[in-house]
């Protein structure tokens, strides 16, 4: 049987993972908007999302962002979409690959989803 991490100690290893995944740069811009109203939630989604699940040693980053490109486009979430393209990219995924990803969603995910993920893509990965 495994230690249980305290509180503390999944919301210090998501504080880690998190940084690492979506840049400094990025979670202390989110951190500046907490609000009281906000304030839970972003203890939870840093102990859970990224304490817990992004901590898990069952697949390594690259493949969770694969698995959370996906499910973003699947799901309509484009608010989040261009902020996990990014990570991907620290994640170790190509802009070759993130593109063959949406392309693949289109099949599963439908073509109006595709469409909607290559536009914020676009964005992201602006024409060199």
């Amino acid at each position: 049987m495994t230690d249980r991490l305290t509180d503390q100690e999944r919301f210090d290893q998501g504080m880690v993972v998190r940084r690492e995944v979506l840049s400094d740069a990025h979670v202390d811009r989110a951190n500046e908007k907490i609000t009281d109203l906000t304030a839970d939630f972003q203890d939870f989604i840093t102990r859970v999302a990224w304490g817990d699940v992004w901590s898990r040693p069952g697949l390594d980053r690259r493949s969770r962002s694969v698995a959370v490109i996906t499910s973003l486009i699947a799901h309509g979430h484009h608010e989040e979409l261009a902020m996990h393209l990014r990570a991907g990219l620290r994640n170790g995924l190509t802009v070759e690959e993130i593109k063959e990803i949406i392309l693949q969603s289109a099949i599963y995910s439908g073509v109006p989803a595709a469409n909607t993920a290559f536009r914020i893509a676009q964005e992201v990965f602006p024409r060199p």
